[in-house]
């Protein structure tokens, strides 16, 4: 069995008890509505015939036998539309968890080239049409054969001729339905492509709405929402078109059938070789034929809608993370925090070059190491590389003595506090967003963590303290709140290793007095990694890196750098004469 077909089916397997319940309901009301016209051909051809005896009694026992029979199909049905919507629906959890969890794995080059309307729209339009596809499905699909089977037998008992012209129908209703189901199928996959597409615009214009407002660039934003709404209306008249040939030529088809039955079969009766009650029967007997074809219909509708989502759902499942663990990756006891970088080259992608080359460097424990350089020379992507957000080209990184690579990634980053300019809060309170750094941590913990961080004084005055909901990315606070939240939210998850990005860049004089001093707390005895541009804020660091485009060029104290007079003499004399 090929593989996608393979992971298709086990999304069945923890629901195979509800799912042989469906179809065993799905037999009964097959088998009933097959019955009922037999009950009618009894009536009509038995009990009403001329000469018949009194009819009453028997009449009356039909009557209670089909009424029975409607109640067993009503309550099948009632079954199949409940539980089996559920079951669709427990899948379509299933299937958006995995994929979830799978892009959570992704590593950051992915996420640099995604758009985020469009994971959005793989994460829930497609898996909508997939869930009507696992429930009705098998469900249409079974149906639709015992009907069909049914029926067909059934009328070549009756009489065998119009049996057969009705199946004369059946190899052009065929092939007219695999022609416009393949048009359907191409203006499916079109039409969740511009609906991805109309998710991503809107992402990024809402996220960006208040640069947009800013520039007064509300008509721009509008022309390209519109451009894409256009082309997303256009892939929908390419399906609405394809499907409305489809149906509209199949149910021309039944209708076809109809008068065929209706004229055969009154020159049937003119020739004596039927009766007028069969001829109600195999008319009874060709609208329930009409049904199960409907059905099939659906099921090539849910079918070509379905594959299509599971198509892209899969696209994105056998997508690997860029970075990736070892099947036998170790999880170190306890982390000391000695850094090394050993040759190490990397680059984001070949046509950008390399942002390095052959680059070392050794961080003691619990030594503070400060890279400064111009911009383009690597400072924050070596910041992404220590927790494998990225990997390395050539060379090693190493975390007391270890390649990171031969480490647990959830290890890794445990032993990691980041702490960067552009800090990302969830929008929750104020208390969730600091228990990011330790979710199992209780109140006395998070104020701890907050107080440590120089935050408990303007948290407790918010209107709700701690209970404070701050918005999306936390924009009800000034960036100087942000970051010392964010500051806490790491003292809280106490890791051995600190990467500061740049942390206090983008703050007023008074605000990033305050985070510096909580800085300087959070790193005493951990080891740090600071990547600075105000040069003033790391004077007291145990060394100085100083980065070019051709690696590390300098390094040493503050004072040791300044005497030599090389290129960190020269950027400090920059920033303090201006």
């Amino acid at each position: 069995m090929p593989a996608r077909a393979a992971k298709f089916l086990s999304f069945y397997q923890p629901y195979l008890g509800l799912l042989a319940a469906d179809l065993f309901c799905a037999v009964i009301v097959s088998a009933i509505t097959l019955i009922l016209p037999l009950c009618v051909r009894h009536i009509t051809g038995a009990l009403l015939a001329p000469g018949a005896a009194d009819p009453r009694a028997e009449l009356a026992l039909m009557a209670g036998i089909m009424l029975a029979l409607v109640a067993a199909h009503a309550l099948c049905n009632l079954f199949i539309d409940y539980q089996g919507h559920m079951m669709g629906a427990l899948m379509e959890r299933d299937m958006r968890r995995e994929l979830f969890a799978h892009l959570q794995k992704q590593s950051f080059s992915f996420f640099d080239d995604a758009k985020t309307g469009s994971l959005m729209s793989r994460i829930t339009n497609d898996l909508f049409a997939l869930s009507e596809l696992y429930h009705h499905g098998p469900e249409d699909l079974l149906i639709g054969l015992v009907k069909f089977g049914g029926v067909f037998f059934i009328t070549l008992s009756i009489n065998p001729t119009l049996s057969l012209l009705v199946v004369l129908f059946l190899p052009l209703m065929f092939l007219y339905a695999l022609h416009y189901n393949r048009k359907m199928h191409r203006a499916l996959l079109l039409s969740k492509e511009r609906v991805a597409e109309i998710n991503a615009q809107i992402e990024d214009s809402l996220a960006g709405i208040r640069v947009v407002q800013s520039f007064a660039n509300e008509p721009l934003e509008q022309a390209k929402f519109d451009a894409a709404n256009a082309r997303f209306v256009a892939s929908r008249r390419l399906e609405y078109r394809a499907e409305a040939l489809f149906y509209g030529g199949m149910e021309a088809f039944t209708q076809l059938m109809t008068i065929v039955v209706v004229v055969f079969g009154a020159l049937a009766i003119l020739g004596a070789a039927l009766d007028l009650s069969d001829l109600i029967t195999f008319l009874l007997y060709v609208g329930i034929m009409i049904e199960p074809i409907r059905r099939l219909l659906n099921f090539a509708r849910w079918f070509q809608e379905g594959i299509t989502g599971f198509q892209r759902f899969m696209d994105m499942m056998e997508l690997p993370p860029a970075v990736q663990e070892p099947p036998d990756a170790l999880t170190p006891a306890r982390v000391q925090g000695e850094l090394e970088l050993q040759r190490v080259s990397f680059g984001y992608k070949e046509e950008f070059g390399t942002v390095f080359r052959d680059l070392s460097l050794r961080i003691g424990k619990g030594e503070v190491v400060a890279l400064v350089g111009a911009s383009g020379s690597g400072k924050t992507t070596l910041s992404s590389l220590i927790p494998r957000f990225y990997d390395v080209y050539g060379g090693r990184i190493c975390l007391d003595g270890r390649d990171i690579r031969t480490l647990s990634l959830a290890a890794l980053r445990r032993s990691i506090g980041t702490v960067e300019q552009d800090v990302y809060l969830f929008a929750s309170t104020v208390a969730d967003n600091i228990r990011y750094g330790k979710p199992d941590a209780c109140e006395r913990e998070v104020i701890a963590a907050a107080a440590r961080a120089n935050a408990h004084e303007f948290i407790m005055a918010l209107p709700q303290g701690y209970a404070t909901p701050i918005g999306q990315r936390g924009i009800k606070l000034s960036a100087g709140q942000r970051q010392r939240l964010s500051i806490a939210r790491v003292f809280l998850k106490d890791p051995p290793v600190i990467l500061l990005d740049e942390a206090t860049s983008a703050l007023d004089s008074e605000s990033e007095r305050a985070v510096q001093q909580s800085l300087e707390r959070l790193m005493q005895n951990r080891t740090t990694l600071v990547i600075a541009h105000r040069l003033s804020t790391i004077r007291n660091a145990d060394r100085i890196v100083v980065l070019s485009e051709q690696g590390i060029c300098e390094q040493g104290s503050h004072e040791e750098l300044l005497a030599d007079g090389g290129r960190y003499a020269h950027l400090y004399a920059l920033q303090q004469n201006p």
